[in-house]
């Protein structure tokens, strides 16, 4: 079963490396094995200052992002993860058909 859950999260990985091309050499640098010593003390401050969004240099994006690479080395923590990138990978392309930040109106604020 673990197996299966970091196979899940490895589609996610590379499903988001297909979409934004920019992002696939820090993936695959996160995801190295040698990685973890640097990756548990880096998801922790980003969870960690994810809490403290509310400050202007941190924001809330940084939980997320925290838990995302805190999954790579919690097999507890990979089928909450992979199927929340699931759901926001949806929504983002419902999101991005609809026409982005104008929800589809054109900009003009017509249907």
């Amino acid at each position: 079963m673990p197996d299966r859950q970091r196979r899940r999260l490895n589609r996610q990985f590379e499903a988001i490396s297909r979409r934004f091309p920019l992002l696939k050499a820090p993936i695959a640098a996160i995801e190295t094995r040698p990685g973890v010593l640097l990756r548990v003390p880096l998801a922790v401050l980003l969870m960690a200052g994810g809490l403290l969004g509310f400050l202007p240099v941190l924001g809330f994006w940084m939980l997320p992002l925290g838990l995302l690479i805190l999954a790579i080395d919690l097999p507890l923590l990979r089928p909450g993860v992979s199927s929340l990138m699931i759901r926001g990978r949806r929504r983002w392309s419902l999101w991005w058909r609809r026409g982005g930040k104008d929800g589809g109106t054109g900009g003009n604020g017509e249907r």
